[in-house]
């Protein structure tokens, strides 16, 4: 929840967004041409070139070929190029000035491999015959470095079939655009395109364009404290990484590690970036695979955070909860009508005017907060709180006095403390990159924690977010309390800006060219070193959310839970992520998939938007809607301005019970994937041209998704809807709540129209998929103990192959995985004593079934007492007589259900973490069972 909506001021906040924007509209007519401005450039060339490291670098020396100092700044006259293969099949391009250090996106944030261990000689040979390949590099590497000496471009190419992926020198033929610039304060750089690649990413924005991003658009990349239901504009996280499919599904990945505003333009055959900073720091993924392309990318930028397990079930929020006695309120009503809650959140209201690590003495004192949460925990449920970055101006606040002692927060340009105004007030922002910081954070979240034993913790308006805008600004005397929260009081002094303030390109932000310091901190603030918030402010947010989740790790060494708004390229690594202040409007239903799926490629895969939608009033149809695609978004909680509880209305009430029932099943395949994306980066939440890259009819889908590979959710997401038009990829999907419905036999990469009617959403589990399932319970801890149940879908049995004595070569296979953990521990993986991991696999042929499960290190499972009672089959055309279990007859309980062709095996008694082996035959004839 940010400055956005608050209660009673939703309206208020609205116009006021609505006069921001008609404010520039005179400067967007003015600047509509902005960055076209004609010969920026001149480009450069190249005078020397050296190989290092064995061939698996090259360094060059660039040079200026003419200056054009009059327009947005002087050329940096001498540029030093780094090419290098890396290893995770990515390839590592690096333009600075070759004689002065620029800033570049700290290591402290984003570790990776630096240029100083890079030492050139001066024996650097020449340049060879122009473009002529380095035939000295690493020649089993997927990509290729290629260049042209004047004017200097540079080509990765993909070595096995020669496709060029990214080629800056300016066509022969085509639409030309620029040779590269390199300024002080303005960097470009272009790349050729085929006219039908489809590109994805370059977020954070709403996108009523859809999921493949759109030709003759401009992408602004800057941090933004803006409501999400502002569509085509910059928003909370800033991600400089796109993915490219081609041609037959092939697919790579560039990331511009630049944390400097910026501009995205894509044009019909070419992309431009036009960055007001930095340095072009590219990295090339060379794929082929969309879900290899996010493997090799999270190599670099960092792993998805390990989520604890609880995470995934239902979460319960509002900004506007009185007191103690609200939450109580609400959690004993979803207990009446038997939806499962796993925490309550409390926003903003707790604190004692709005101060981080307070509580409003009247309606949330500690001695009637402090029960209610150790009841909570007591049911197994938590609690999570809000936090902001900025710290309000009081030597009577604690906090402010110790971070006023450790002189942790930034500074104006004058070298005074930079004073915003936020919810508290006058506000000061600590430097997250300041040595002191971390003590200072992890001391207030410490001590807090003492009051309040919270679960988690959740980081708002971090990008940062300031109700007021300008390098120095002032409360004038005779203002005592300011009158509206959500408006600037101060005065600001906003003439004779600087460069910094005003620099020669002007990005455009919020679609209208807006300044940069406008709603966040000045751009002339500086670090505690002397770093500029005109370079950090798009990495802002992920100092404050590294900070916080260290904080957290610190309490008690046990998996935190850290919820940002505002991220960067790697903020994944730590933090959970919600859409931000979405709009109860069936546009935001739509936006919240676009923007949940693009958040799973940028490393982000524990991610949902509010359910109903935060601002505006909701309504009962959109809500019964949004309950149904929420429950299956990895992050699924309801959180609004106002009250939408899902107890509410009939329709919701019922829709919820039903979909989260389902949800809570499916808990140990959500977590399985939880694990998977820790592994390898792979979203929970994927496009369905994952699925299948090679049918450029998936490339624009981006009303359905698919989670993992072995469900699909086909969500109604307009008014009045009753049918849904899903693509299916090839193969047998089953409606997963009722098989013998909707059961899709001759999928083939094809569109079907499926009945929705208002109490439906259509959920369909893949033919080859094995899914591990427990029980429905009010909590997750509660669930987690339930008996295990596998769903295992085989495609249909052709009748032909049921006899014994029939020659039949069909062989069915399902698998699937299991991964369970104690989630106290910082990292999900494989340990003995504190994880198990089981991989399934069944398969079937004339008639023979034969389930495996083999386990890796099934010590936790065995301690935990985890049983497997229930096997059900989908797809299965008779009963067997007999079940064998690692080769004796099992004394269990068969029910074959020959409406919707599905055979359960119940009474199993089966250890988790114990492999085993069953087998039963459902041929026609006598033939003997076989262990």
């Amino acid at each position: 929840m940010g400055p956005s909506i608050a209660t009673g001021v939703v309206v208020l906040y609205v116009a006021a967004v609505f006069t921001i924007l008609a404010s520039y509209g005179e400067a967007r007519v003015h600047r509509s041409g902005e960055g076209s401005y004609g010969a920026v450039g001149n480009g450069y060339k190249l005078v020397s070139i050296q190989d290092l490291q064995g061939g698996d670098c090259v360094v060059a020396l660039l040079e200026v070929i003419k200056e054009t100092p009059e327009t947005l700044g002087q050329d940096i006259k001498r540029l030093r190029l780094v090419a290098r293969y890396q290893s995770g099949e990515r390839l590592q391009v690096h333009i600075s000035d070759a004689e002065f250090e620029r800033y570049e996106v700290p290591q402290m944030l984003l570790p990776r491999e630096g240029m100083e261990t890079l030492e050139t000689s001066p024996s650097a040979r020449k340049l060879g015959p122009i473009g002529k390949k380095l035939g000295s590099m690493a020649s089993t590497h997927p990509l290729e470095f290629r260049y042209i000496a004047e004017p200097f471009g540079f080509a990765v190419v993909r070595r096995a079939n020669g496709e060029v992926l990214f080629n800056t020198s300016s066509p022969c033929n085509g639409k030309a655009f620029n040779n590269m610039v390199f300024k002080d304060q303005y960097l470009e750089i272009s790349s050729q395109l085929p006219h039908k690649s489809a590109l994805y990413g370059l977020g954070e924005s709403s996108r009523p364009d859809g999921l493949r991003l759109a030709h003759g658009r401009q992408y602004t990349l800057w941090a933004t404290d803006i409501g999400s239901f502002n569509t085509d504009i910059d928003l909370y996280g800033t991600y400089p990484f796109v993915m490219d499919v081609r041609d037959g599904g092939v697919t790579h990945g560039v990331a511009l590690v630049n944390s400097n505003g910026m501009d995205v333009d894509y044009e019909d055959e070419s992309i431009t970036f036009k960055i007001n900073g930095g340095i072009f720091d590219f990295y090339f993924f060379a794929g082929p695979s969309p879900l290899k392309v996010v493997d090799q990318y999270t190599q670099l930028v960092g792993r998805p955070a390990s989520m604890p397990y609880w995470v995934l079930g239902f979460h319960q929020s509002r900004f506007g909860y009185k007191n103690v006695e609200q939450l109580e309120t609400v959690l004993r009503k979803y207990k009446e009508v038997k939806i499962p809650v796993e925490s309550i959140w409390s926003d903003i209201d707790h604190m004692d005017h709005y101060k981080d690590f307070t509580l409003d003495p009247v309606h949330y004192p500690a001695d009637k907060l402090r029960p209610f949460v150790d009841n909570l925990h007591a049911n197994h449920q938590k609690f999570i709180m809000i936090l902001d970055p900025g710290i309000n101006v009081d030597t009577n606040y604690s906090t402010y006095v110790r971070g006023d002692k450790l002189d942790i927060f930034m500074r104006n340009a004058t070298g005074h403390r930079y004073v915003a105004q936020v919810w508290p007030g006058a506000t000061n922002f600590p430097d997250f990159l300041h040595p002191k910081a971390q003590e200072f954070w992890s001391t207030e979240v410490a001590e807090f924690h003492k009051t309040v034993p919270f679960d988690g913790l959740w980081l708002d308006m971090n990008e940062p977010a300031n109700f007021c805008g300008g390098p120095t600004c002032y409360y004038p005397p005779e203002i005592e309390v300011c009158p509206s929260i959500v408006q600037c009081c101060m005065i600001c002094d906003n003439t004779n800006l600087d460069r910094w303030n005003d620099p020669p390109y002007h990005i455009n932000s919020v679609g209208v060219h807006r300044p940069l310091y406008e709603r966040t901190m000045a751009m002339n603030c500086e670090h505690y070193n002397g770093i500029r918030a005109y370079d950090t402010h798009n990495v802002y947010g992920f100092s404050s959310g590294l900070a916080t989740y260290r904080a957290l790790k610190e309490l008690n060494g046990k998996r935190p839970f850290l919820l940002a708004r505002s991220m960067f390229l790697g903020s994944g690594s730590y933090a959970a992520h919600w859409t931000g202040d979405n709009g109860a409007t069936w546009g935001d239903l739509q936006y919240s998939i676009v923007t949940m799926i693009n958040s799973g490629m940028f490393g982000v895969p524990m991610v949902g938007a509010d359910i109903c939608g935060f601002a505006f009033k909701t309504n009962e149809e959109l809500c019964t809607r949004w309950t149904q695609v929420g429950a299956f978004y990895p992050f699924s909680r309801d959180h609004a301005d106002g009250p939408q509880e899902f107890y509410l209305w009939k329709s919701v009430r019922e829709t919820a019970k039903f979909v989260y029932s389902w949800r809570y099943r499916l808990l140990p395949f959500f977590y399985t994937l939880m694990y998977e994306a820790r592994m390898t980066g792979a979203p929970l939440a994927r496009p369905l041209f994952f699925a299948v890259p090679e049918d450029p009819r998936t490339w624009g889908i981006g009303d359905q998704f698919l989670l993992g590979t072995d469900i699909l959710v086909s969500p109604v997401l307009q008014a009045g809807q009753v049918t849904v038009n899903a693509y299916f990829p090839k193969g047998v999907w089953y409606n997963l709540f009722d098989p013998k419905h909707d059961v899709l036999h001759a999928a083939n990469h094809s569109f079907h129209s499926l009945d929705a009617p208002l109490d439906t959403i259509n959920v369909h589990v893949r033919a080859g998929a094995i899914l591990p399932m427990q029980e429905p319970a009010w909590s997750t801890a509660e669930a987690r103990k339930t008996p295990f149940t596998l769903l295992v879908a085989l495609p249909p049995e052709p009748a032909s192959c049921m006899s014994p004595s029939a020659v039949c070569d069909q062989v069915d296979v399902a698998t699937g995985e299991l991964f369970i953990d104690n989630d106290d521990e910082l990292q999900m993986e494989i340990k003995d004593g504190t994880a198990t991991y089981v991989k399934y696999e069944a398969v079937r042929g004339q008639g023979r079934y034969t389930l495996i499960a083999t386990v890796t290190e099934g010590a936790y499972a065995l301690k935990q007492g985890l049983m497997l009672q229930t096997v059900s089959v989908l797809g299965a055309q008779g009963s067997p007589t007999s079940v064998f279990i690692n080769g004796k007859i099992g004394a269990v309980d068969v029910h074959f259900n020959s409406m919707d062709s599905s055979l359960t095996i119940t009474n199993l008694n089966l250890q988790v973490g114990k492999s085993f082996e069953v087998t039963w035959d459902c041929t026609t004839g006598d033939a003997a069972l076989e262990s």
